[in-house]
This record gives C-alpha cells, structure tokens and sequence, in this order.
C-alpha cells in the first residue's frame, strides 16, 4: 500500500469554537486558503483523477449548536458538536482529495404541515412541538387544518387543503413511516438557526478558495405541504387526487452518482442522514447495485436524536446503517487513514 501524507490542519481552526456561533472572516481565510494552496502543492479540483465529493447534511446551528432547537446531542450529549470537530478536521486533513464539498440546508417557513400554526383543535388551540399527529387523530378530528393559514400557503379551498392532511397523515400511516411529528420551529429561513456552523462553514470556504472549487448548496424543506428529511425525495408526492404536490431531487442524484466516491456525514443520523441514505441506495439497486461500493459513511461525523427519558433512536440508526452496509457502502471513521479505506 502507498504511502500518502496527510494534510496539517490550519492554525486558524480551533476545535473548542465548534459549538458557538461567529462571523467568517472571508477576506482572512481566502488570502490564507490561497497561499495554504501554493505551500502544500494543491492542484486545481478540476484535475483529480479520482472525484470525491463529500455530503454533508444538514449541519446547521438549529441541529448542531447546543440551545438551538433541535440540537442533536447522541447519548454524550454534544454528539453534533464532537462531530462537527471531527468533520472540520477531515475536511482540513484532505483538502488535497475532496474534490467538492456537497451542504444540504433544511429550509423553513413557519406554515408549513410539521408545525404547529398548521392544526388546531375544536378549542382553537395549536399541538405543542413534539404531539405526533396520527391518522386516527385526523379522522376523528381531534386537529384539524387551520383555516386562517390556507390562503397563506397558496391553497385558499380549506375543505381540499382538510381532505389533503387526512390524505397525508394516510400516506404516512400506509407507507410505514413516521407519524407526523409537529417539530419545533426550527431551520427558518432568513434565521440564523438556518445557516451552516460557523466552523464547518470556514472550512468548507477554506477548501473552496484553496481547490478552485464550489461549494454546492442544496435546498430542502421549503414545501408547505410535506416534511422532507431526505434531500432526495419529499415525503409524500402526490395529493389526494393524484396531483403531483413535489418531486424527486433527480439532478441532485445525478450529481452525487456522477463521483467516483460520496462521503456521507451530519445530522441527524436516524433521520435526514439515514433518509438520504436510504433513497440513494433504493435509487442504486434500481439501476446498478454496484454503486453502492462508491458510498462511505463516516460513522463518526453523525449522531442520532436522542431525548434523555423520552426518546432514543440510537439503535434503529445504527441498524439502518447497517442494512446499508449489507447493501455494499462502507462504514467508515474519519479518523482512520483514508488511503486505508478508500481507492484514490
């Protein structure tokens, strides 16, 4: 096996501000990302023999960032922080072999089907973030859709934007997914929940100016009629009259297919990661289940949600990673050498 050196990492990074909120210095970095370029010898993204995106999703404060909304803590309690230490570093370790760097962004309004000012009850009161929606709840009419919202959202009919949630909260039901979960405002746009950690940020730009490479942002969530954890396809597609309400997220499919390796990390692991996952791999065996070998899981980047004394998910996302590994993608650490586990 060849020898390959490791990049250091910058001395602007500093582990212990991972979990906090700053400003980028953009002018800094890119002046040091540029002259980092020419003393470590990078060449140009453009010219990489073998094409290596990393995927990281939704490593934004509303998750990662203890106190934000839904802050994804594992069962340390600073799972999303530690990650996003371990991230940065690998990003820095090989700015040389990440040919592009893929951020997904959950992105929210505030009417939107998962949140609260959506439903109401027969006294006119909203479900508290965390009620799970069920479809006997709706058909009983226990929450029913708030009519002050339905014009807001482009559906000014409240009877089919009614017979619309009981079609959603079925779709779920049958198709053996989640309830619908009322979460809490979270990922507001224009919010500064929304934006990328500031860390993971900085390195993403650093890695930008040093490779002459882009950064993609990919959008999701922003459909007031569904919940989208996976960044490739929303919930639910269709309306109760078989309308197309969203759409599968085929060029960005296409996109990550196109790599020779996809590394996959951030959170949560039991959801948006692990839903992303899953659409990936059900869009590969449909087409060639040899792809899969071209997907790495850094399994130390991602964390699953876990509430203290209500809820757990830590198991079911280690065994879907692990469906996903019986599938052929690797379960890897960010940590170990990658020329130990990837073919570059």
């Amino acid at each position: 096996m060849r020898t390959v050196i490791q990049q250091p990492i910058p001395s602007h990074f500093k582990p212990e501000t991972v979990g906090e909120v700053w400003r980028v210095p953009y002018q800094i970095r890119a002046s040091e990302a540029k002259a980092w370029s020419v003393e470590h010898t990078l060449s140009p993204a453009s010219t990489d023999r073998v094409r290596v995106c990393l995927l990281a999703i939704d490593v934004q404060n509303t998750f990662c960032i203890p106190g934000f909304e839904l802050f994804v803590g594992g069962r340390s309690g600073m799972g999303a922080v530690e990650d996003n230490v371990r991230l940065c570093e690998f990003i820095y370790h090989h700015l040389d072999r990440i040919t592009q760097i893929a951020l997904t962004m959950d992105t929210h309004s505030a009417a939107q089907i998962f949140h609260s000012v959506f439903w109401v009850n027969e006294a006119g009161e909203h479900p508290p973030a965390m009620t799970l929606i069920t479809l006997e709840d709706v058909e009983n009419g226990v929450w029913t859709v708030n009519p002050a919202i339905a014009a807001s959202i482009g559906q000014p009919d409240n009877e089919q934007l009614q017979d619309y949630a009981l079609h959603y909260v079925r779709k779920l039901h049958y198709d053996s997914k989640f309830p619908l979960t009322i979460w809490p405002y979270h990922s507001m746009l224009g919010g500064i929940g929304h934006a990328i950690v500031s860390a993971v940020e900085e390195a993403c730009f650093f890695h930008n100016i040093a490779r002459n490479s882009q950064t993609l942002f990919e959008i999701k969530g922003g459909n007031p009629l569904t919940e989208n954890y996976s960044v490739l396809k929303p919930e639910v597609l269709e309306d109760q009259n078989q309308q197309a309400i969203a759409q599968k997220n085929t060029a960005f499919l296409q996109t990550l297919l196109s790599f020779d390796a996809i590394l996959i990390a951030g959170q949560a692991k039991s959801h948006c990661v692990a839903w992303t996952i899953d659409d990936l791999l059900t869009d590969i065996q449909g087409t060639d289940p040899a792809l899969a070998q071209k997907v790495y899981l850094l399994e130390d980047c991602t964390s699953p949600v876990v509430v203290p004394d209500v809820v757990d998910f830590t198991d079911s996302a280690n065994a879907a990673f692990q469906r996903f590994a019986a599938a052929g993608m690797h379960l890897v650490k960010s940590t170990d050498p990658i020329e130990d586990w990837l073919q570059m």
